[in-house]
């Protein structure tokens, strides 16, 4: 369980690290930067599979499947912004209840794990298209990858 977790933040860090070489968080940009920064990340992802996946078919169907993850990972940091501005706007009012407050969080839950789900589903299709060795040389280019946008650490992680 543990290496299909890191596998699925692997792919989730590498898409959203794109454009990580800035200073910026990428909570807070503006919709154009957003758009450039998605783009970035899945250019290096479709790099990866063209340097791992030898089946030119193959590597085609991977990079659509990767493009999907991006259209659910952005659709998902939308959702998650829109939870944050109902909790900031139930948070400046001094008569609302914990009930409202645990509402929108538990929905907010639901649709992460929804996300997530579908994430994971859009993982192992990934994984079925490639071979055991194609998938190790991608995970390997991945994590090598994500570890250069690493802040304040030295070196790759390990224990995937």
């Amino acid at each position: 369980m543990t290496k299909m977790r890191w596998m699925v933040l692997s792919v989730v860090g590498l898409l959203a690290l794109g454009g990580c070489s800035s200073h910026h968080h990428h909570g807070m940009m503006e919709s154009g930067k957003s758009d450039a920064y998605w783009q970035k990340g899945q250019q290096d992802m479709a790099g990866l599979i063209d340097r791992t996946v030898k089946d030119p078919a193959k590597a085609t169907q991977v990079k659509a499947l990767v493009s999907e993850i991006v259209t659910e990972l952005k659709a998902g940091r939308e959702q998650e912004r829109a939870y944050h501005r109902q909790l900031y706007t139930l948070n400046a009012s001094y008569t609302v209840s914990p009930e409202e407050f645990t509402k929108v969080l538990d929905e907010g839950n639901n649709q992460r794990m929804k996300t997530s789900a579908k994430i994971l589903s859009l993982r192992f299709k990934m994984k079925e298209l490639m071979t055991a060795d194609e998938w190790k040389g991608l995970s390997d280019q991945m994590l090598s990858y994500s570890s250069r946008y690493q802040h304040g650490s030295a070196g790759a992680k390990t224990g995937y």
